[in-house]
């Protein structure tokens, strides 16, 4: 039934779904309007949020463009393409292939969603070089295990009211991860979607008529010209030496940071960890830089949208469009109903706000109160936020930007399978938050 109903929602998709550029146009036109018809703000004033606000995710951008580039450098060094090759090499049918994709992308989201989207599609291309597997479906399995990010250790609103000192402290306290990470209804959500994910995806598996496949060869990479060295420079680019020179006291930075200081993840320490990994690994200066030429053609839509993405943002929230959206979810719930309407508001604020830390600074303030207004659990409700945020990643197309350039392909041909998929985990993660 699976495999039927996926078969019109991917023709849909590959039909209507604009590229992720022409889709952040939209989103701006649609919040713009909405700002000024809904909250009455003028013209100008939205203008002036819009332009104001279109640089607040410089930081941001920059980071996930070194996710994307790090992330691809560590992967094709040559002990990573071994261990990718090897574990690859376990799939021995295209079903095979998808659940063990899907499967590796959620282990590896769960630990962290920037190390999850680069190592999912990076494991995805080395499947499809071994593997004869419908390569949409299989990229879309590769990204479909974002949807536990936000449930997982590096989750941005768990981490963030488990902080002393954060911005909502005041109101709730601290509240530790054994309260939300760690909490049984957020684990028995995260072990469900460990079964039902990777079951939906090896049952949305066309048939070999519909399937599309990609020349194997075109992934392959081009092989390394060996060139004679005669230069001081060419030694200096092709040194062993200099490359651990510096490599090693990076790794040694990121022990002091674990173990001396009790550091933690976050997405500038898993950026730091792949790139010295990757420069010890590639072991010489001119291997790392023939990857980086390969990776950054990707990172093209990074660094076009983001900004966009930035102005958006500044209107939803500057504007009270969000606000409002949130409280009009929320008037008709109860005790026991707010993390539901708390998920699905969060939800529909992440088309407009896909950023988990952004949108809890948007939504804890009409969320919140309203949890203490009817004795709701407030760490249950603080949880349907953030699921709410990475559920709609799965049509939200601003995340799936560093997986689809890796993968060489583009929104509409993996957002069809997403699609299906968001609908089984929005019952899954619902009936978790409310049940459970």
């Amino acid at each position: 039934m699976l495999k039927m109903i996926s078969k019109p929602a991917v023709k849909l998709v590959e039909r209507y779904l604009p590229d992720p550029y022409i889709f952040v146009l939209l989103l701006t036109i649609v919040a713009a309007a909405a700002a000024i018809a809904v909250e009455r703000q003028t013209p100008l004033a939205v203008m002036r949020m819009w332009g104001d606000g279109f640089w607040g995710l410089l930081t941001f951008s920059m980071q996930m463009l070194l996710a994307l580039v790090t992330g691809f450098m560590l992967a094709s060094s040559p002990p990573v393409k071994r261990i990718l090759q090897k574990l690859a090499g376990t799939a021995k049918s295209a079903g095979g292939a998808i659940i063990l994709v899907t499967l590796v992308s959620l282990v590896a989201s769960w630990i962290n969603w920037g190390f999850g989207l680069v190592v999912g599609a990076l494991f995805a291309k080395e499947l499809a070089r071994l593997v004869r597997v419908d390569y949409r479906l299989l990229v879309a399995s590769a990204y479909s295990g974002f949807i536990v990010w936000h449930g997982g250790l590096a989750g941005s609103v768990p981490l963030t009211i488990a902080t002393e000192g954060h911005f909502t402290a005041d109101a709730i306290g601290v509240i530790g991860t054994g309260s939300t990470i760690f909490a049984f209804f957020n684990l028995a959500i995260v072990v469900c979607l460990f079964i039902v994910v990777p079951l939906v995806n090896r049952l949305m598996l066309p048939d070999e008529k519909d399937s599309v496949y990609v020349d194997s060869k075109l992934l392959e990479d081009a092989p390394a010209s060996k060139e004679r060295i005669t230069r001081p420079a060419e030694k200096l680019e092709n040194s062993l030496v200099l490359s651990l020179l510096v490599g090693v006291p990076g790794l040694l930075y990121l022990l002091d940071h674990f173990i001396l200081r009790g550091g933690g993840l976050n997405l500038n320490i898993v950026n730091f960890l792949f790139l010295f990994l990757a420069i010890v690994l590639h072991r010489t200066p001119r291997s790392l830089l023939i990857s980086l030429n390969e990776a950054i053609k990707g990172g093209a839509g990074i660094v076009i949208q983001f900004p966009f993405y930035a102005g958006i943002m500044a209107i939803m929230v500057q504007s009270g469009l969000a606000q409002s959206m949130s409280e009009w979810l929320i008037s008709f719930a109860t005790a026991t109903s707010l993390p539901f309407w708390s998920f699905i508001s969060a939800g529909i604020v992440n088309l407009f706000v896909p950023s988990g830390g952004g949108q809890w600074a948007v939504q804890a303030p009409v969320m919140l109160p309203a949890a203490q207004a009817l004795g709701a659990d407030i760490s249950r409700v603080a949880m349907a936020v953030a699921w709410g945020d990475a559920w709609t990643n799965l049509l939200q197309p601003f995340w799936a930007l560093p997986v689809l350039a890796i993968a060489g392909l583009k929104a509409k041909d993996i957002m069809g399978f997403c699609l299906i998929q968001l609908f089984v985990t929005g019952v899954i993660i619902s009936i978790g938050l409310v049940w459970f």
